[in-house]
């Protein structure tokens, strides 16, 4: 059976937390709502997640982190993967020039990679390591193994990068294979450089030669001069989270209703089986939306 939550959205897709180590320090990063986790769950805990995953008709997973390439046994966790479901990773792409042909025999079936600038000291920055140049070839990369279409993720910083988007629209143009994908930033007390996209969604409208307005989260895709860019605005926005069709993990094992809320997360550590089909349905339905 599909799980249906409340507000009548069904969950067709998971995002598992691989790992809460990363081999960056991005200015703005949230760690999956993850302050404290407690160890990282087995690559047997985690195929037994799919399987369930896989019985509610969950038809796609996507792995993220930290930085999932962390992981010694990445390789494994794309092979556990059930037959059916689509699997495809968020990464900073740095480790992927070494890893990106395995992963994609192992199953893997695209990759989002996260590169807020092509400036170096910018990427620097942003980033706390210099590491562009290994990004850029794990583009390449990821590229040449096929894990396509890359999606490129780029969150927008107030003062920062707010003035490469049209870099990014010339790297990404005339590649059908690569999709640009602006971001923009929840704000927090951590990291002052919200930057509201409103006008830029304007400009690109304006622009467009043709606009998608794609099933998930009912997100906008230009398409301009050989370019394709994406818009994401998950914050105060209603058509997001009346649409969401996702449902997380942890990476210490733990079901995440909804991305911006941390206190109803039902812990599934080590269960298995009815206990853990039981869990997941307790998880979904506790989710609602959290803009109405």
């Amino acid at each position: 059976m599909t799980l249906i939550d409340p507000s009548g959205r069904p969950v067709t897709n998971i995002r598992i937390s691989l790992t809460a180590r990363c081999n960056l320090k991005c200015m703005y990063c949230h760690r999956e709502g993850e302050k404290k986790p407690e160890g990282e769950m087995s690559a047997d805990e985690i195929a037994e997640i799919l399987r369930v995953a896989a019985s509610f008709n969950i038809r796609s997973v996507k792995f993220t982190g930290g930085e999932p390439t962390l992981r010694r046994d990445v390789v494994e966790i794309i092979r556990s993967v059930p037959e059916g479901m689509e699997s495809s990773m968020t990464t900073n792409g740095t480790r992927l020039t070494k890893m990106a042909r395995e992963l994609k025999e192992a199953g893997l079936s695209r990759v989002n990679i996260s590169i807020d600038s092509l400036k170096r000291e910018v990427y620097e920055k942003i980033s706390g390591c210099d590491r562009l140049n290994e990004a850029l070839l794990g583009i390449k990369s990821a590229l040449e193994a096929g894990l396509t279409p890359v999606k490129l993720n780029v969150v927008v910083l107030k003062g920062i990068n707010d003035g490469e988007i049209e870099d990014f629209l010339s790297f990404v143009r005339g590649n059908q294979n690569l999709v640009l994908q602006l971001i923009e930033l929840m704000p927090s007390a951590d990291c002052g450089h919200h930057f509201s996209l409103d006008d830029l969604q304007t400009d690109l409208e304006a622009r467009s030669s043709l606009t998608i307005t794609r099933r998930m989260h009912h997100r906008k895709k230009f398409c301009l001069e050989g370019a394709e860019v994406e818009i994401v605005r998950p914050l105060h926005n209603t058509e997001f989270c009346s649409s969401c069709n996702r449902i997380r993990v942890t990476s210490d094992g733990k079901l995440k209703p909804c991305l911006l809320r941390t206190d109803n997360h039902v812990d599934i550590r080590g269960r298995r089986g009815k206990e853990l089909e039981d869990l997941f349905i307790q998880a979904v339905s506790q989710r609602k939306p959290y803009y109405r």
